[in-house]
Parts: structure tokens; sequence; C-alpha cells
């Protein structure tokens, strides 16, 4: 989304929430914008009117959103059929029932996040073959735990303008090579220190 493309979204909240920016002056405004066009400016301008005019919709509160709500609403538009926590189970349930003899197949075919909470294949085998209360107590509660985690975490990530992340993965990353270089040439404090070879029984330094 532009910058021009910005000001017709705020225009529009403008319109549906006139009391809140009836006191807001140009250099507020400006500002506004430019978070705005910051952060929204890998989403299509059409999916994040959409999304503004969703929550304005269903809105009962009678306060504008804020960049996570419109973030989060477009989360929605865009993916209609994410699973449920419940949902997501039932699809481990029905992969378990074949996995005792084709856990990869099944695993292949479950959901990205499914996937990545599951872990493999071979977990899949190994619930299949295991006590079908422990499965719907124990297991069941850490895969909705863990699944839960696993979507909440994939959503703050997906919010997150590539920009923001690429700066943070450079930031991160620079503060491991210092470490790992001194692993690697031996440096840091005791650097160019030597360990003195062990003086023989008897014998004492000169």
């Amino acid at each position: 989304m532009t910058r021009e493309e910005t000001v017709k979204i705020m225009a529009v909240l403008k319109v549906a929430y006139p009391s809140f920016y009836r006191s807001t002056g140009a250099e507020e405004t400006r500002a506004a914008v430019s978070l705005w066009a910051s952060l929204f400016e890998e989403e299509p301008y059409e999916l994040v009117s959409a999304a503004v005019k969703a929550h304005i919709a269903s809105d009962a509160q009678g306060f504008p959103p804020h960049i996570g709500a419109i973030k989060e609403a477009i989360r929605k538009l865009s993916n209609p059929y994410e699973l449920s926590e419940m949902e997501a189970w039932g699809a481990v349930m029905k992969a378990l029932r074949n996995s005792g003899y084709s856990s990869a197949r099944e695993f292949e075919a479950l959901p990205r996040q499914v996937q990545q909470v599951v872990g493999d294949a071979r977990q899949l085998k190994e619930w299949a073959l295991m006590d079908t209360e422990k499965v719907n107590t124990v297991v069941q509660s850490n895969f909705l735990r863990s699944y839960r985690a696993r979507v909440k975490s994939d959503r703050e990530y997906e919010a997150i303008p590539t920009g923001i992340r690429q700066l943070a993965g450079k930031i991160a990353a620079g503060r491991r090579l210092p470490s790992r270089a001194g692993r690697e040439s031996g440096g840091g404090q005791d650097a160019g220190k030597r360990i003195p070879a062990a003086i023989p029984a008897g014998r004492t330094g000169d």
C-alpha cells in the first residue's frame, strides 16, 4: 500500500470516527499516515481497505482500530480456513487411524502448523501405538497447548513487515558472530594466553 493509498484509508477512518479525529492536527495526521504506510507497505490497498471496513462494520465500541487490529483482520480475510485447536486435533486423530503402518504418508497430509506441532512421522506412529485413553487425555492436552502457542507465534511473526524481520535477523546475527569467531580463533579476553605444560614431578620452575 502506497502513502497516497494510506491517506485514503485514514480519510475513511475520519469519516467513520469523526469525534475521535476532530482534534487531530496536521502534524499528527502526517505521523499517523507515515506509520500506517510503513507497516502496511506489503499489503495490497484493496485488502487493507476491506479489513478496515470489516472492522468498522463489526465495531460496537466506537473506537477507531489500532494497527494490530487491522493486521488481525487482514489475517482472517487471508486465511479463512485456519484450523481451530479442536479441528487441528481432529486432523491428528484422523491421521492416527493409519499411522501404525503408514505414518509417513499421513504426516505429509497434515496441515503445515499441525506438522510443526506433531514433529515428524515417527511421533504419529508412536501415538498410534499408544493407549487410547492416554492419547485422548495427556497427548491431546499437550497438543492443544502447543498448537495454540504455534498459531499465536505465527500470527505475531506474519504481522511484522519483512523489512523489520530482516533488520532483526541482522542484529541477531551480529550479536552471535563475535562469540562464534572468538571460539573459532581462540579470541576473547584470554586470546594469546597459553596453558603452560605440566611441570614433571620432583621439579620446580626456574
